[in-house]
């Protein structure tokens, strides 16, 4: 079906707007002779209001006929006849207006002085419908251009989410691979610390995996999280490893990735606490600055130690899901100050609720 049919207001539009062209081809017919504006008005007037659904034909036939300059002359052809066998619906249409006001007795002669402007009335008919013709194939266009944005981003949406899925996938894995390592250096140290270290260990992946499966969390909980694995982790580190928070009020309700911090407090205690004799502090800080959060992870590391070949996988996790969920508007800068690490993520402040809809 047209769209114009679809619906009784846009028929209603579109007959409006085919009152200017009624006023055009009355001044024309007026304007060649013979005929009065009430003469015109009269005739033309039932006549275009059937014509101008005819040209709404057009529709049917470019959606068949692509618009191709190597098929010129089959559209011509085509577009030809239709547009002089629906000028005919014109032309008949005023001539049987006229013959019944004159058989009414509304307008003697009105036939007579009618039949001189009949080949004008023809062309006008078929311009119109070549006009109506070039009208569709430019709506059409338009509907495959629109068409065509919307199917460009529904893919880059589910590529996105597939990745998003994908980095979540890897993550999961790989922080419980380290996690059980350590479990099992501790075991052969202090058995009743392990199961200890178990426990949390299960409590901690619960919930970690219940957060993992959402695409947005808060950022409190976010936080949490990455503090409930701290605990676990000083089960087997005891006063070793030592945690200090920094959080700024109004930072906890920011929309964040679920599991974003997890791979950057792996890397803190693996990388940096686990290779110090005496241990040393993980630093989790948070400011507000305008309509952006910035995170800080901090820790200590044995400078002299070559850099560990893995400590790169986390952050370009990080990196990536920062990349695809915030573009050019999150950056991560990750480097050693003497015998500190920093990583520090800066990215928009969103709501759960709007993250969770854009997700």
């Amino acid at each position: 079906m047209h769209p114009i049919l679809e619906s009784p207001r846009r028929i209603l539009l579109y007959m409006t707007a085919w009152l200017p062209i009624l006023g055009l081809l009355t001044y024309v017919m007026w304007a060649s002779g013979k005929m009065t504006w009430t003469d015109g008005a009269a005739v033309l007037t039932p006549a275009c209001a059937v014509y101008a659904f005819a040209c709404l034909s057009p529709w049917y036939l470019c959606s068949t006929q692509p618009l191709r300059f190597a098929n010129w002359q089959g559209l011509l052809a085509t577009f030809g006849a239709a547009a002089l066998v629906c000028s005919l619906v014109l032309v008949g249409g005023a001539w049987m207006t006229a013959s019944a006001l004159v058989q009414l007795k509304v307008l003697p002669g009105l036939e007579q002085r009618l039949a001189g402007h009949l080949g004008l009335l023809l062309g006008m008919g078929m311009l119109l419908y070549l006009m109506s013709s070039g009208l569709h194939y430019a709506a059409l266009a338009m509907m495959e251009s629109r068409d065509a944005e919307r199917r460009a981003a529904e893919a880059r949406t589910l590529a996105r989410e597939a990745e998003l899925a994908s980095l979540r996938t890897q993550l999961n894995p790989h922080f419980l691979f380290n996690s059980l390592h350590s479990i099992s250096t501790l075991a052969t140290q202090d058995g009743a610390r392990a199961r200890v270290m178990c426990i949390r260990l299960a409590d901690f992946l619960r919930t970690s995996l219940g957060l993992g499966s959402r695409d947005s969390i808060p950022l409190g909980e976010e936080l949490a999280l990455a503090k409930s694995y701290l605990e676990v982790e000083q089960v087997r580190f005891g006063d070793r490893l030592r945690v200090v928070e920094e959080i700024e009020a109004g930072c906890r309700e920011c929309a964040v990735p679920a599991l974003l911090l997890q791979p950057l407090v792996e890397n803190a205690v693996k990388h940096g606490i686990a290779g110090l004799v005496e241990g040393g502090s993980i630093r989790l800080a948070v400011e507000r600055s305008g309509g952006a959060v910035a995170i800080t992870v901090e820790n200590g590391f044995d400078a002299e130690m070559p850099p560990p070949r893995s400590l790169g996988m986390g952050l370009s996790h990080v990196r990536r899901r920062l990349e695809v969920r915030y573009g050019e508007a999150a950056t991560l800068d990750a480097r050693a100050y003497g015998e500190l690490y920093r990583v520090v993520l800066r990215f928009p402040c969103e709501s759960p609720i709007a993250s969770s809809s854009l997700a």
